[in-house]
């Protein structure tokens, strides 16, 4: 006789081969039947007497108080055929092995000529429970060669089925994984998983690459990248969540409207860190806790639709430091509520404005959420990676004509990463161009400095907080790998620190990671990781990483690369050719720019959306500029079925009004182009926030981010049409006479009638032309 858990799987397995046969199933259930009476395991009177009790039962649980009366006759005989059935099921799995049943049935099969060869193939793996796929997964693993060729198949239609109940059901990723993960691989997730439900598309991504790497890597490779100790909350605990708290009413927010959307989400955010996780999951919670100690923790969203082919989502949905240092009572207190946020954002109007663009809307989009342990080091009472950044494969904007795009770039900062992928205030990551790494965007010592990275991420453990601090504050003298990533402005030059860094340095230091490029892997293994990946996702990648120096001497600076997050790279479309009109009139040009252009071209442009750099600059509140970009947001809408691009001073898309225009997504997604106005007092923006999440954004919605740089002789912008057009504002915002100072609307036909804005973008030479071009030969 077999153990409760022994009986179980086989009662399921028995079910569902008998669930395949509905003809044959009550003939195999009689010769079950038979040869438990047979060996006398059951006694037959008191089998049949049984099944009418149970059927009583059955009749009682459904409330019948009358069953004579209230039940016909061929129903009751009906309800003791299923008794029936399922007490055969329960007893032959109590007391027969499942080369018994496998045999009798078997018998059965081949009284009607069907063969059977085992049970394995009888069981349709879509409606099996997991533990049965994974049991059986394994048992083909098991086979000796000849045999595991010929179920090879069925191993692959399980490891299918698998990927989709507990990673994702997106095709183009299956497509990819299934030829990855084995069923170990699957096991291993699985046994870190929380709750029930997929893991979605961050965790999703992460584990294939990791996967990938190990696989075919070399040895260099293999030793050198690996991925953050992880945990999974399977999306189906999302539903729970909501429906335990009383949170399912919610869930219509994506048919609302924006205005709707955005008075509801604070309400939104409130219910949810109000609400209470099942006591089981809590335990589980509590358990991880046990399992990482004080080791801080970032909670991450991981959602059904996030990190996929087409639409990434960066940036949508929010993830939360737990710095883990207090009580586990605290910490688990903090979890929870960490969890709760990236569950709230799901609701976020940014992201279900996003998703009704991208025609995503009536996906049923649960939140999986992914726990990392923050891969870094104690730095005295601070906690933090030596570096992080995000990589590309693929680089559409080069700041030289000799970089290569195939060889892809990478953000790089030092502590965490946050401020390589955030569009943060006027601070810098270093832009590395893996195939001319120490390249530079701009040469000058000025520039080197200015365009340099003036703050650091990281956890403060004392306070129990993530922080942003100013470097100075952060740099310790003595330390032996910060000097990798520094360098000293001394006397007019860039030198690289001969010892350890002392306080008299500190003032003088540039983060230019300049030694960190030249003295270890780092750009070789990158270059290896990004084309390994890009050749099996059979397109362009990014990922998130962090970055350590281990075995620190003066011969040894081996590189230790965690992946944290790795998708498919968001990109625009690229034309065959590109051809810029040569010989054009100044008159007819409406700005030019040789400033990281990247290949494309935008087509009939009706309108432009105008910011005035120095009347925004004289705006004297944060309100009154955070009102341009509510503005801009409602002109988005009111002008979606024209073609318009918009330009305005300093960066677009800041947290920080003070640097240029702060909008979200959900503010420009219909605009064609943004370009950034900048030098002449314009502000200053050395590159087009490359590679921050916002970027990204632009990219897949194919907005081209441009920058015209009135400090380069070469750039031109026409000041007649930007400063002495109409301004049509009022026709598409009634609302807007008080700000029409700072943001015009240009209609180009009011500068010159029966004309259009053509832009065109040649990489090659990296220059973009806007040049006025009648309609009646476009």
């Amino acid at each position: 006789m077999y153990s409760d858990a022994g009986q179980s799987k086989q009662l399921v397995n028995i079910t569902l081969i008998l669930s395949q046969y509905p003809i044959l199933s009550k003939k195999i259930r009689a010769r079950m039947r038979r040869e438990l009476f047979k060996q006398q395991l059951v006694e037959e009177t008191h089998f049949e007497k049984e099944v009418r009790q149970e059927a009583i039962k059955s009749q009682e649980r459904e409330g019948l108080e009358n069953p004579f009366l209230e039940e016909p006759a061929e129903m009751w005989e009906r309800r003791l055929e299923v008794t029936r059935d399922y007490l055969t099921d329960l007893y032959f799995s109590k007391f027969m092995n499942p080369e018994q049943f496998n045999t009798l049935v078997k018998e059965v099969l081949g009284e009607r000529g069907i063969e059977h060869e085992t049970s394995i193939l009888s069981i349709n793996p879509e409606l099996a429970p997991q533990n049965l796929l994974f049991e059986q997964a394994l048992t083909i693993e098991s086979y000796q060669t000849s045999k595991r060729r010929r179920m090879d198949p069925r191993l692959q239609e399980i490891k299918v089925v698998l990927i989709k109940n507990l990673i994702s059901d997106h095709l183009p990723y299956i497509n990819i994984a299934k030829e990855w993960f084995t069923i170990s691989d699957l096991a291993e997730i699985r046994k870190h998983r929380i709750g029930p439900g997929r893991i979605g598309g961050k965790a999703a991504g992460m584990l294939l690459a990791s996967t990938i790497i190990k696989s075919v890597g070399d040895k260099e490779l293999i030793d050198s990248v690996n991925i953050p100790k992880s945990f999974f909350v399977g999306a189906d605990l999302f539903y729970v969540f909501m429906s335990m708290n009383n949170l399912v009413h919610w869930n219509d927010q994506k048919y609302k409207s924006e205005d709707q959307m955005r008075r509801d989400y604070p309400q939104i955010v409130k219910k949810f860190e109000d609400s209470k996780f099942p006591p089981e999951i809590l335990e589980e919670l509590e358990r991880i806790l046990n399992l990482v100690g004080k080791t801080p923790l970032i909670v991450r969203s991981s959602s059904l639709l996030e990190d996929n082919f087409g639409a990434s989502f960066v940036g949508k949905y929010e993830s939360v430091f737990c710095p883990n240092q207090k009580s586990t009572k605290v910490n688990l207190r903090e979890l929870c509520r960490a969890i709760k946020r990236v569950y709230a954002t799901t609701l976020n109007p940014d992201a279900l404005l996003y998703r009704r663009r991208r025609g995503l809307l009536d996906y049923d989009e649960r939140m999986a959420v992914l726990i990392q342990v923050v891969v870094g080091e104690k730095q005295g009472k601070y906690y933090m990676p030596q570096t992080a950044g995000v990589a590309f494969s693929h680089n559409q904007f080069r700041w030289s004509p000799q970089i290569e795009p195939e060889a892809g770039f990478v953000r790089l900062v030092w502590g965490l990463g946050t401020r390589a992928v955030d569009r943060v205030g006027n601070d810098y990551p270093r832009l590395i161009a893996l195939s001319h790494p120490l390249l530079y965007p701009s040469n000058s010592i000025k520039s080197i400095r200015r365009y340099s990275q003036q703050y650091v991420d990281l956890i403060d453990l004392d306070a129990n907080k993530f922080c942003t601090l100013p470097i100075g504050s952060v740099l310790s003298p003595g330390d032996s790998t910060v000097r990798l990533f520094t360098q000293v402005e001394q006397d007019g030059y860039i030198q690289s620190l001969l010892g350890n860094i002392k306080t008299s340095d500190i003032p003088n230091l540039i983060f230019t990671f300049e030694d960190f490029i030249k003295q270890t892997k780092f750009v070789p293994i990158m270059k290896k990781i990004l084309g390994l990946l890009e050749g099996h996702y059979h397109a362009p990648v990014d990922i998130e990483f962090t970055a350590n120096i281990i075995n620190l001497t003066p011969t040894t600076k081996d590189v230790e690369i965690t992946i944290v997050q790795c998708r498919p790279q968001s990109r625009l479309s690229e034309l065959k050719e590109v051809r810029i009109p040569p010989d054009l009139k100044k008159e007819d040009m409406v700005f030019s720019t040789w400033f990281m252009v990247p290949r494309g071209h935008i087509p009939k442009i009706r309108y432009i959306l105008f910011v005035p750099p120095e009347e925004y600059f004289k705006l004297d509140t944060l309100q009154a500029r955070n009102d341009i970009g509510r503005i801009i947001g409602s002109l988005n809408q009111s002008l979606k079925d024209e073609t318009f691009i918009c330009i305005g001073p300093g960066r677009w898309g800041t947290s920080n009004p003070d640097l240029g225009i702060y909008v979200n997504y959900s503010d420009i997604y219909n605009a064609k182009a943004l370009v950034e106005l900048t030098g002449k007092g314009r502000g200053a923006v050395p590159e087009p926030s490359l590679g921050t999440h916002f970027f990204q954004d632009l990219l897949e919605a194919q907005i081209y981010p441009l920058v015209v740089n009135l400090d380069d002789s070469r750039a031109y912008l026409n000041q007649t049409i930007f400063f002495q057009s109409p301004d049509q504002i009022s026709r598409f915002h009634k609302d807007a006479e008080n700000k029409k100072t700072c943001l015009k609307v240009i209609d180009i036909t009011d500068y010159k009638p029966e004309h259009h804005v053509e832009i065109m973008m040649d990489d090659e030479k990296g220059r973009a032309v806007a040049y006025l071009m009648p309609d009646i030969t476009s």
